[in-house]
């Protein structure tokens, strides 16, 4: 019985072991060059320039060719600040006076890494840069991959980037608003909106005028990624094929074609509805009419009231005709600055009726309303298919004058500087290691030398799981309760299965030996079967011997008395010896019998003497067998003997 519960100890040992290597294999993450590796301190005012992992960080260098890189730690080299002011606004507010730092990261910094950090709040930001050599859409792809860490998380703000249009009149110090952009890429929140922007601008062809193109919203929780306050890295590829990729931390969020995925499409419909149609007056769209046919019955009275008293209704005994609900408070005062002139003449404000909280109620007895149960309302015919049903009226088509079909709308304007125009409610907000290229490969060394390194540093300075688990339930006190059931159940199971319990007094007797008993149950059985075989035997044998023994009384029946009582006093002495005390006690107790009674002309005397004490025999074999089995087996077999 207790095999089943010894395995499942064992299974919730083997269970503990194999989480707690999980937990140890999951910080045992390192795959670039580590020096001494230290425990995360706890203390909160630990130096940030003092990292548990030394990460030997050196600024990234592109292995191929680039349009344009910038890392930040040498300043704001190449970057210009916009000193023009936002159009159709005050001028007090539409000034690009919001102010930008370069340096660290708040936390999990490494030493020499530093970044573009907008720092005011409410204000508009503006900064642009040149690109190394402008972009053609031509025939390689457009890789464009930064990095953005929102160190206070964001309320309301945007931290995306445009590669603005190539024009010769494009001066950096005016970057605004309306600088002609060719693409918008990054994340921006406000309220619950988050969002991850791909947009670019579409020229017409027809009549040269751009259209914003959004790419359809990713199918991904944005919400954790940018309110964690981690560093992520945001890549958008544009390849030939008019494809485009969207990723964060080199994961794929967002997939889709340039002709099919983007709101509005980019080329338009080739009908148009006509602005010049409109609905004849007799075009009937109504599916349903009443019936003309229909006739209102006869009974039909449409002025019944929905609703009327009830005449059953009975006033209740007690009822306060005289009281109102509500009277005067006795207590209040006018106050002392109350004015009659002006406030007009001073009443006490209204309270229960005192008298109205012990009765069935005040005031007027009113019968109360029922549904009334002649009430129809108004008949109206009933509704039947309009054999003049022509639909729902839409204006024709017309080919669209100003249709157009671009098969590659990847051949966009070329781009030949990078800017930020932003505003926000959030500072701090840090971007840094910008890269645009071609080669998804060198794209991805970048980030290996730089967002790489970041990713590896914030995972070792994470928290252990259980700084995690109690920062959590302080967020959300329900989570303690959570905990205790989670650690109570299986402390629980292991102690009422495993713990070795008292023996119940019934199991400690079973598995106690006797020894006072000589033989076992099963074995007293089997030699019980073994007399019951002898016992056959010998009376078949006795039948033979009682046959010759009635020739013998019928011969001699004087002698034949005699020689029995000689032979029962024998026998008698016979069981005295051997043990047998049972034959004596039922000597005293039937006597030695009569010669008269012992005069059986047929000999069934004996047969009957001997039946009877074989019935006794058993009888107290039967009782006795719980205490003394052997005993009494073995009386009747000397008995047969």
């Amino acid at each position: 019985m207790h095999f089943p519960w010894d395995w499942l100890c064992l299974g919730v040992l083997i269970i503990s072991s194999v989480t707690a290597g999980m937990e140890n294999e999951e910080n045992l993450d390192a795959d670039v060059e580590v020096e001494n590796f230290d425990k995360q301190s706890q203390e909160a005012d630990v130096d940030r320039e003092k990292s548990s992992l030394e990460v030997v960080y050196q600024t990234p260098k592109p292995t191929g060719e680039v349009y344009f890189t910038e890392t930040f730690d040498e300043g704001l080299s190449g970057w210009v600040l916009s000193v023009t002011l936002k159009e159709d606004m005050d001028d007090n507010v539409a000034k690009y006076d919001g102010r930008w730092e370069v340096e660290e990261l708040k936390e999990n910094a490494m030493p020499g890494d530093r970044g573009l950090v907008l720092k005011s709040v409410a204000k508009y930001h503006a900064i642009s840069a040149m690109l190394t050599k402008a972009f053609v859409f031509d025939d390689k792809p457009l890789i464009v991959q930064y990095e953005v860490n929102f160190q206070k998380g964001i309320d309301c703000g945007g931290a995306y980037i445009k590669l603005l249009s190539s024009s010769n009149d494009l001066n950096l110090e005016y970057f605004f608003d309306k600088t002609p952009y060719t693409i918008m890429f990054g994340p921006d929140k406000c309220g619950e909106d988050y969002k991850l922007h791909f947009i670019f601008r579409h020229k017409n062809p027809k009549t040269g005028e751009y259209d914003e193109k959004h790419a359809e919203r990713p199918d991904i929780d944005l919400k954790k990624i940018y309110l964690d306050k981690k560093t992520h890295l945001y890549t958008l590829v544009l390849k030939p094929d008019d494809t485009f990729e969207i990723l964060i931390d080199q994961t794929v969020v967002s997939k889709g074609s340039l002709l099919e995925n983007m709101i509005p499409p980019v080329n338009p419909s080739k009908e148009i509805e006509d602005p010049t149609d409109k609905k004849p007056d007799d075009w009937d769209e109504r599916p349903k009419i009443p019936d003309p046919n229909a006739v209102k019955p006869d009974d039909w009275d449409e002025d019944e009231p929905a609703k009327i008293e009830d005449p059953d209704a009975v006033k209740p005994e007690g009822w306060l005709d005289d009281e109102p609900q509500y009277v005067p408070d006795p207590n209040a005062k006018k106050p002392k600055d109350w004015d009659e002139e002006m406030d007009g003449e001073w009443e006490a404000p209204q309270i229960r009726n005192a008298k109205c909280e012990t009765a069935p109620g005040c005031g007027e007895w009113v019968r109360p309303m029922k549904n009334n149960p002649k009430y129809k309302g108004k008949w109206r015919a009933p509704m039947i298919d309009n054999p003049n049903y022509q639909g729902i009226w839409s204006p024709r088509k017309i080919p669209n004058p100003d249709y157009f079909e671009d098969l590659h709308p990847f051949k966009m304007t070329a781009v030949s500087a990078i800017g930020l125009e932003l505003w926000s409610m959030t500072s701090d907000i840090y971007f840094d290691n910008f890269i645009i290229c071609s080669e998804k490969e060198v794209a991805d060394r970048w980030a290996a030398d730089s967002w790489g390194l970041k990713k590896l540093v914030a995972s070792a300075n994470e928290p252990g799981m259980f700084s995690q688990l109690v920062t959590a339930a302080e967020e959300h006190p329900w989570l303690w309760v959570l905990y205790i059931l989670t650690l109570a159940l299986p402390v629980g199971l292991t102690v009422l299965f495993c713990w070795p319990g008292k023996k119940s007094d019934e199991y400690i007797d079973f598995k106690k030996p006797d020894v006072s008993k000589q033989i076992t149950k099963g074995k007293l059985k089997e030699e019980t079967e073994e007399f019951e075989d002898d016992e056959l035997e010998e009376e078949k044998e006795n039948e033979d011997t009682d046959e010759d023994e009635r020739r013998e009384m019928e011969e001699t029946k004087r002698d034949l008395i005699k020689d029995n009582t000689e032979k029962m006093g024998r026998e008698a002495s016979v069981s005295e010896g051997e043990g047998g005390e049972d034959i004596s006690d039922e000597e005293e107790e039937n006597g030695v019998p009569d010669e008269e009674e012992n005069e059986v002309p047929d000999g069934s005397q004996e047969g009957d003497r001997s039946n009877k004490s074989d019935s006794e025999d058993e009888k107290e074999a039967d009782e006795g067998m719980g205490d003394r089995p052997l005993k009494s087996v073995r009386k009747r077999r000397v008995r047969k003997d």
